[in-house]
């Protein structure tokens, strides 16, 4: 059976009567509205404060006598917490007020990177605190981030160039945010990254408490009764499972993240450190955030009428950044390859989040998109373990070259999935029905 549209009038439909426009949408103002500057600041803010946590917690575990292995206890012990609550956060965010959710998220991580600033600028670190730390903080990104993708189509009607705004400054943080942390550990201790790094959490929260919504309206069965917890987790899972043009993408991606990503970032290292220096390592990364960035703006400038299928063009560029590492390219040829990974890789991130954003209706959004967020990121930590066996069995270079051309796999075959090639845009007023397959 085809596509079909749900006909049921969406929650908190508006006053006006108008159909399909519910109450929780922005009005038609420009982008730059004050709820989306508030939103806008409180993300980046956040995640520039996000990208000096890897560098503050390595340096200074490692000033402290830990080893590598220690380092990635702690990181996979985040990991493992957002991974294993993300589907929890999800239901609570639908079922209670998800920026109340956010804010106490902020907050919650406030204390724990406060915390974690005393212990090592009071140099009484131990690994079982710091591991309790990481923990609470996996958690509180599991609550905090379902709320992101209904909060978006809350404060911005254009909800793609909303997308691509917040991930140029995801890009720009990805560039800034490790530089300055290691600024900021040479001349002082990574007591004071941690230190600013509950500032941001800070910012976040605060911009968070100001920003004004339209409040959603309460979720009720047919009958008339409250859902339970379980019912509302079984509905975003059926709800889940109806799209066809999503199910399909995450259970892609699992592949992509087992075989690709998750090997990549220790392999590459591996690779390119030893050969060119730490440098050179630095430059390429860079050069990948900056092809990020372009590829955000580009998103915000090409509004493809069927944006996965635009995207999926931008998932074959992608191939180029484990392929061009496998093939020992010189340092130039690195830049140049990871830039156009970076364009393809954010074109493809900001029409993924528009699609679900905008094809989901609002009272499972939240659920949908902690389903998804699972789904992308299960895989990526058995991918990096597995990362070292591979190539010791294969060798580096050709797990990366393999990872290049399954990427072009990846991309084809999002291609050949008719739901996922044939998906068509959201109309504007129309975002809260979506669309699923019978």
């Amino acid at each position: 059976m085809g596509p079909v549209t749900s006909s049921a009038p969406s929650p908190g439909q508006a006053a006006t009567g108008a159909p399909g426009l519910p109450a929780y949408l922005p009005p038609e103002v420009p982008l730059w509205s004050t709820p989306f500057r508030l939103y806008f600041t409180a993300r980046s803010v956040a995640m520039l404060g996000d990208t000096m946590l890897p560098v503050a917690l390595s340096a200074g575990l490692l000033t402290y006598g830990y080893s590598v292995g220690d380092i990635g206890l702690v990181m996979a012990a985040t990991s493992a917490c957002f991974a294993g609550f993300v589907i929890f956060g999800g239901v609570l965010a639908d079922r209670f007020n998800a920026r109340a959710m956010m804010i106490g998220s902020d907050l919650l991580r406030v204390g724990t990177q406060s915390t974690a600033a005393f212990l090592f600028l009071t140099h009484s670190v131990r690994l079982w605190e710091v591991l309790v730390i990481a923990v609470v903080n996996g958690t509180c990104a599991a609550t905090f981030q379902p709320g992101v993708a209904s909060t978006v189509v809350r404060v911005a009607r254009d909800v793609q160039g909303a997308n691509a705004v917040t991930r140029t400054a995801e890009a720009g943080a990805g560039l800034a945010g490790p530089a300055l942390a290691g600024v900021l550990v040479g001349f002082s201790s990574a007591g004071v990254v941690f230190a600013v790094h509950a500032a941001t959490y800070l910012t976040s929260g605060l911009c968070l408490l100001f920003l004004r919504l339209a409040p959603a309206p309460p979720r009720v069965t047919t009958a008339g009764e409250a859902t339970t917890f379980r019912a509302d987790l079984v509905e975003g899972w059926r709800e889940f499972r109806a799209r066809t043009w999503m199910w399909a993408v995450i259970l892609v991606w699992t592949v992509y993240t087992l075989c690709v990503m998750g090997p990549y970032t220790p392999l590459a290292a591996g690779q390119v450190i030893p050969e060119h220096g730490a440098g050179a390592y630095g430059l390429v990364n860079s050069s990948l955030g900056a092809g990020t960035a372009v590829g955000a703006l580009l998103a915000m400038r090409l509004r493809a009428e069927r944006p996965l299928r635009a995207g999926s063009f931008g998932v074959l560029a992608v191939a180029l950044m484990p392929a061009s590492v496998g093939f020992d390219l010189p340092v130039a040829g690195l830049c140049g390859c990871l830039f156009a990974a970076g364009v393809g890789m954010a074109f493809w991130g900001v029409n993924w989040a528009t699609s679900v954003q905008t094809q989901v209706p609002g009272d499972i959004l939240n659920r949908i998109h902690a389903y998804e967020v699972a789904g992308s990121v299960a895989m990526f930590p058995v991918g990096q373990a597995l990362a070292g066996p591979a190539a010791a069995a294969f060798g580096a270079r050709h797990v990366l070259m393999a990872g290049g051309a399954i990427t072009l796999a990846v991309g084809g075959t999002l291609l050949s999935i008719p739901a996922v090639r044939g998906l068509r845009r959201a109309a504007p007023g129309k975002a809260a029905h979506g669309q699923v397959d019978g």
